[in-house]
């Protein structure tokens, strides 16, 4: 069995359900940057850490008075929170840092410190988000997840990923579905 490009989840929201009740995972907004027949890696979205975009730059001479410098970093997932991306709104500036992954046309993901040096003297894109980690599946694992319910998808939407406050990002991309989070409850049937 082959995987079409059709079935990636690619540019997609996934939205925890109350069946991932604890962990990283629970209530928690990944957006998929890659997904093929390989497996899948994401980053969440709404899972702020303790860190602020000021700790990342220390080694660089970033301007300190910044409003970058209280943006909190985002735990992307529990994979590699050694490392840290940025995911950006896509530019032509995109294409000048060292390791930068175009996921659509209009989002981009990078991972080379050239741009936290950028975003540090105030160039680079105005739209962002600095993770820490990301999620990873391995081939078909996503898929059973979503199967066994643990996942709601939904097509990702900029605005969702840069504009909305962290808090409110799995309920605005549950919206986006129609779906009200808060009704979503684990209860047992009845027969």
């Amino acid at each position: 069995m082959s995987f079409t490009k059709s079935e990636s989840l690619r540019n997609q929201f996934l939205i925890a359900t109350p069946s991932l009740d604890d962990g990283i995972f629970k209530s928690s907004v990944a957006y998929i940057c890659e997904h093929d027949e390989g497996g899948a890696m994401g980053i969440i979205i709404n899972r702020p850490s303790e860190l602020k975009f000021n700790d990342l730059i220390k080694e660089f001479d970033a301007i300190e008075t910044s409003d970058l410098n209280t943006q909190p970093v985002m735990v992307g997932g529990p994979v590699g929170l050694e490392r840290g991306f940025v995911l950006h709104e896509s530019s032509p500036a995109s294409d000048d840092w060292l390791s930068t992954l175009h996921i659509t046309k209009d989002v981009a993901l990078t991972g080379s410190k050239d741009i936290l040096k950028a975003l540090g003297k105030g160039q680079g894109p105005d739209k962002f988000l600095f993770v820490l980690g990301y999620a990873g599946w391995d081939a078909g694992q996503l898929e059973q997840e979503i199967m066994e319910n643990a996942w709601l998808t939904s097509p990702a939407s900029p605005e969702i990923l840069f504009s909305t406050p962290y808090h409110l990002r799995a309920e605005a991309a549950a919206k986006l579905l129609g779906v009200d989070l808060s009704a979503l409850a684990i209860q047992p049937g009845n027969a």
